[in-house]
């Protein structure tokens, strides 16, 4: 047991080495001495634990899901007042979100929150004020709040209804965008390329879930 008393560092008059030889002076070698004894004599101490104060980082790596997707097709109303799902039937790129069956359902392959960004080309023939209604289901059922209405004015009337939502969604759910109107003439309207301008599609819709 090393006397704690030589754990003191000796008095600055007193030289680290002699003089005549060099060699360590025997208060300074029992200081140090006693500091190697104190400290374990090399060996590891188990009663020590370390503990990091700093929370570990890991890097997120899993892959985002998203989705890209168009419609190449004019859709219309068969009926006034009557709810019709927006279908979408081409992909331009996806991961881990893809359309179903039917082509109006848009599934995501894991729990997260995404974020539904779409458009709609809206056109009318006739003169008269007419409305197109868009909200959106999720797995079949009406969401609540979450229509909006779109008013086309005069003949050939156009425009474009673009927003989003943003959902919850569990593995295996699906999302679909739902639309009425109050005049058959009304349509979600699709044209093909005339240069130099490129095709319009009748819908575009972008999924990610990059809000987490």
């Amino acid at each position: 047991m090393p006397n704690p008393s030589l754990t003191n560092i000796p008095a600055s008059r007193v030289p680290i080495t002699n003089d005549a030889n060099s060699i360590v002076s025997r208060e300074w070698y029992r200081f140090f001495f006693n500091l190697f004894t104190t400290a374990g004599s090399g060996e590891v101490n188990s009663n020590i634990t370390e503990q990091s104060t700093a929370p570990i980082y890991t890097p997120h790596t899993d892959n985002k899901r998203y989705g890209s997707f168009y419609d190449t097709s004019t859709q219309t109303a068969a009926a006034i007042n009557t709810a019709y799902p927006i279908t979408i039937n081409s992909t331009a790129i996806t991961n881990g979100v893809y359309i179903g069956s039917p082509t109006s359902r848009v599934y995501v392959d894991r729990p997260g929150t995404y974020n539904f960004q779409f458009s709609c080309q809206l056109v009318k023939a006739s003169a008269s004020t007419k409305h197109v209604f868009i909200w959106y289901r999720l797995n079949g059922v009406d969401a609540a709040n979450s229509a909006t209405s779109v008013s086309l004015a005069g003949s050939g009337a156009a425009t474009v209804a673009a927003w989003n939502f943003v959902l919850t969604m569990n593995s295996g759910d699906y999302f679909e965008l739902v639309w009425s109107t109050d005049d058959t003439g009304c349509q979600i309207y699709a044209a093909a390329a005339v240069a130099p301008v490129p095709a319009i599609p009748s819908v575009i819709l972008t999924v990610t879930d990059n809000i987490n």
